[in-house]
């Protein structure tokens, strides 16, 4: 067997030469198995805390090869368990599992057979590789210590998230891990090309509510009436010179109009009008100015119109951030599995955003990513198009596999 001489703080990387560890091939056999399961979720789609269904397909496939299985942890997650030998160390690995409100249009033939809601994220991709991770460790159990595998709710759904959910009931104090570890896919990568980067890597992301109110009336009439039409508009455009004109540009930040309301007919003028925001920033202080111009912008443009505004900032999932140690090990798994060639050890911060970040508040550990095509084949995530790409169901599952055997080595 090939030993890996490298040394990590806290993590032994050299390996016993006649110890094998989980390849990709380990898997082949899977994966037709390991497609059905992912195909199955992905027609019976479930949004943020209605998992019921993916839940129980869970629990029942980790009870049938021999984990411990807890449900109904933060509302429909999962966690299994699985011990081998007497180590006294933990891993935690962790799923999302909740689906998006978004009318397929793949044309796949296992789309979503539910109108309006799809998993335009992955996130049955990323339970089904760490599905595959389950199946193959209770087969091999070739590591000494314990696995819990997370399998979470309500990541799209914003505070309260199914990550914080699970951390109040006492994720990590019933199911201690030393270490914590999640992957989403990466459309715009290759297939089993893995992306990494040492502490920030995501953004932090903030929502916003804006209520503006005017006076109604005839379409005919408007000298008679406060158009909100007219003061939302406005907004819109002058909160695009919040990034452009008041933040460093050395620093990234986002702030995006992602929904806008008013009115019904043609000929009628509204009372209100509402706007909804999504907010994304690196830095606390960039965060914090965000969020003060925001507000004096809406409020003084609305002023100036004779309207006002209602101001609701909701600072949600936090940024996430990889812990050293924890992300050079799983960098160095990744070389071993896939090829130096096949690993990106420092890629480009992202400006989405994660609700893993609070699992990273707790634990040490590390988020990565898995290429999920590129090119026509890169469809992005939330879009009605999209669909996880198969060809990495084998790769993820070996990969969590090997990264196990690799923390709680013998």
């Amino acid at each position: 067997m090939r030993r890996f001489p490298f040394i990590c703080k806290g993590f032994s990387m050299t390996t016993p030469s006649d110890q094998r560890f989980t390849v990709i091939a380990d898997l082949s056999d899977d994966a037709p198995a390991l497609r059905d399961i992912r195909h199955d979720i992905h027609r019976h789609p479930e949004l943020s805390y209605e998992e019921t269904r993916t839940a129980a397909l869970v629990a029942d496939r980790l009870e049938e090869w021999g984990w411990t299985v807890t449900r109904g942890v933060g509302g429909t997650g999962v966690v299994g368990t699985l011990k081998a030998g007497g180590g006294k160390k933990s891993i935690g690995l962790r799923a999302d599992m909740d689906a998006l409100p978004i009318v397929e249009q793949s044309g796949k033939p296992w789309a979503s057979e539910t109108h309006g809601k799809m998993h335009a994220c992955g996130h049955d991709g990323h339970t089904t590789m760490l599905l595959g991770a389950a199946r193959h460790l209770a087969r091999t159990r070739n590591f000494n210590g314990t696995v819990h595998l997370y399998f979470q709710p309500a990541e799209e759904h914003g505070v309260p998230s199914g990550a914080q959910q699970m951390i109040e009931e006492g994720l990590f104090e019933r199911f201690h891990c030393d270490a914590v570890f999640g992957v989403h896919n990466h459309p715009g990568a290759e297939p089993g090309t893995f992306l990494f980067r040492k502490g920030p890597f995501m953004a932090a992301g903030d929502q916003v509510s804006i209520v503006i109110e005017g006076v109604g009336g005839h379409a005919a009439r408007p000298h008679l009436s406060v158009d909100p039409v007219v003061v939302t508009a406005s907004i819109v455009m002058a909160l695009q010179t919040v990034v452009a004109r008041n933040v460093d540009p050395a620093q990234p930040a986002v702030v995006t109009v992602g929904s806008m309301h008013a009115g019904t007919v043609n000929n009628v003028i509204p009372n209100r009008a509402t706007l909804e925001l999504s907010v994304r920033s690196f830095d606390p202080k960039v965060r914090e100015l965000l969020k003060r111009r925001i507000r004096e912008l809406v409020e003084a443009q609305a002023a100036s119109y004779g309207a006002s505004a209602t101001v609701k900032y909701l600072e949600g999932y936090p940024v996430v951030v990889n812990s050293d140690a924890e992300t050079e090990f799983a960098i160095q798994v990744a070389r071993e599995l896939v090829g130096e060639q096949n690993v990106v050890a420092h890629a480009d911060l992202l400006m989405g955003s994660e609700d893993f970040a609070f699992m990273l508040q707790k634990r040490p550990g590390s988020f990565l990513r898995l290429g999920n095509g590129a090119g026509e084949d890169g469809c992005m995530v939330h879009n009605p198009h999209y669909d996880f790409n198969d060809k990495n169901l084998p790769v993820g599952a070996a990969y969590w596999a090997r990264l196990v055997e690799r923390f709680l080595g013998a």
